[in-house]
This record gives structure tokens, sequence and C-alpha cells, in this order.
């Protein structure tokens, strides 16, 4: 099926259809009309940035980190690319805390840990009053906590081994 085009005037409107199809909880949507964007202006920001999101929106039916990976080297700003690569690892990270009935507690304090260092790497390049990376960093940290998590050392695994 041939796909249709989008009007380069109608990039704006698309954008916040999509922003609200997202808040909408229709994620799929979101990344349709995100896609049909970035077909006819491919270095938008802001749509990038709202692909990105509505596929971490889909970790746990689907999407991998992989896919929103793939999307970073196209943001335009040292900041966003670790911003949103810590927002990537805290995502997965959640996901697998929710979809699993005894979840991998060391997956998922690896992804959070991860998520963490990008925050603080992308807290020293922060813009002036931008505390994102403050608040999410202290997000993965209480999750950390609250459910205990911790990095298995080599030895706990080798005596579950045995």
């Amino acid at each position: 099926m041939q796909l249709k085009k989008l009007s380069k005037e109608g990039v704006d409107a698309a954008l916040e259809k999509a922003i609200r199809y997202r808040l909408l909880n229709e994620p799929m949507v979101t990344e349709s009309i995100c896609i049909d964007i970035l077909e006819v202006d491919p270095a938008n920001q802001q749509t990038i940035v709202t692909l990105l999101l509505s596929i971490t929106d889909q970790f746990g039916s689907g999407k991998t980190m992989n896919h929103a990976r793939q999307l970073l080297p196209k943001l335009d700003i040292e900041y966003d690319r670790l911003y949103y690569g810590g927002i990537i690892c805290e995502r997965m990270g959640k996901s697998v805390l929710k979809k699993f009935s005894t979840p991998r507690m060391d997956d998922v304090y690896k992804l959070l840990r991860e998520a963490m260092v990008l925050f603080e790497q992308a807290e020293k390049i922060r813009p002036k009053g931008n505390d994102d990376t403050i608040l999410r960093w202290n997000t993965c940290a209480r999750i950390i906590t609250k459910h205990n998590l911790t990095s298995r050392k080599l030895e706990e695994i080798e005596e579950q081994l045995e």
C-alpha cells in the first residue's frame, strides 16, 4: 500500500496531534504520526523526541531499547542525547519491574544505574535552571531503594548454580 505524504505546512499541526495522542496513551498512533512528520522534516527535534518517547511507552509490548536508541544520534544537542538515553534505560527498567511477577532485579538495577550515570553526565551540561536530570536521577534512586535492588555479585550467582 502506498502511504500518503504529509505536507510541510501540516507538520506543526501533526506534531500537536502526536503529542496529544501520546498523552491519551496511544503510542502506536503517536509513532505513526511522527514517522510521517520525519518523512518531510527529518531533523525536527521535537518530533524525534516525541517518537523516542512513544517507543519507550511501548516497552514490554514489542519495542526494544534498540528501537529507541537508534534515534539518539539524530538529536542535535549532547544534553538531549544523554538525557533521553537515561530516559530509555529508566523506562526499560520500570517496564521489566512491572512485567514480571518476579522481576529480574539484577537487570532492573543495572538499567536504572545506567540511567543514573547518563543523567549525571547530562546534569553537568544541563541548561541553567533545568533540573530534569536531578528529578529523573532521584526517581531511579527511589525505585532502587523501594525494591531493595542491588547488583548481584559473581559469588552470589555461582552459589545459586551449585
